[in-house]
């Protein structure tokens, strides 16, 4: 299933990135650029880097121009994954090109790769809410709080993975169709961006 092997896909992700946990160490995808997981890896791979940013300009004592300087990573990081998602949503599109869709089919409110977008942050909130639920240093309240939440996050995950299976699966059958929109973004586009634009003068 789609969702089983992705999920496996941001665990090395993850786990991988967490050998040397620094938001600056080069990618290393270990899979071809002709298969779907290299896709899956590099996406996480932006989403964990992207995690730790978060973590860090959080910093109450961070330095301003370093935290303007965290901000413009964090905006292209956040680009980097909306293309993601889109070279994803065109793996799945070009697959099932073929299919015949019924007259009965009916649109998903997303599309697989946002679906998937969702699983690999799920995938992250696991990892470090599970390091929350078993830090020794922490309380036993914390410890207990944590798992109480990761029970919950695990359970997300089964049902998370079991509506991108049957989406993917009612795609195959023609049940349902995929129609993506690219992303739109305005604010880092100098011809729609008002503060921008107005710069070029």
């Amino acid at each position: 299933m789609f969702s089983k092997l992705a999920y496996s896909v941001f665990e090395q992700s993850i786990k991988d990135y967490h050998q040397f946990d620094n938001v600056d160490q080069p990618i290393n995808n270990p899979f071809p650029k002709d298969k779907f997981e290299h896709l899956l890896y590099h996406k996480n791979w932006i989403d964990t880097v992207q995690w730790h940013f978060e973590d860090i300009i959080r910093d109450p004592n961070i330095d301003p121009v370093a935290a303007l300087t965290l901000k413009r990573r964090i905006d292209a990081s956040n680009q980097e994954r909306t293309d993601m998602v889109e070279y994803i949503d065109s793996y799945f599109l070009q697959k099932y090109s073929h299919v015949v869709v019924k007259d009965s089919a009916k649109i998903n409110s997303e599309s697989p790769a946002w679906a998937f977008d969702r699983l690999s942050i799920l995938a992250l909130k696991i990892y470090h809410m599970n390091e929350e639920a078993t830090r020794a240093a922490a309380s036993q309240d914390h410890r207990d709080k944590c798992q109480a939440k990761l029970n919950i996050l695990l359970e997300q995950r089964t049902d998370l993975s079991t509506a991108i299976d049957d989406l993917i699966k009612d795609i195959e059958n023609g049940d349902k169709f995929m129609k993506v929109y690219k992303q739109m973004k305005m604010y880092n586009d100098d011809d729609l961006n008002p503060v921008l634009y107005q710069n070029k003068k």
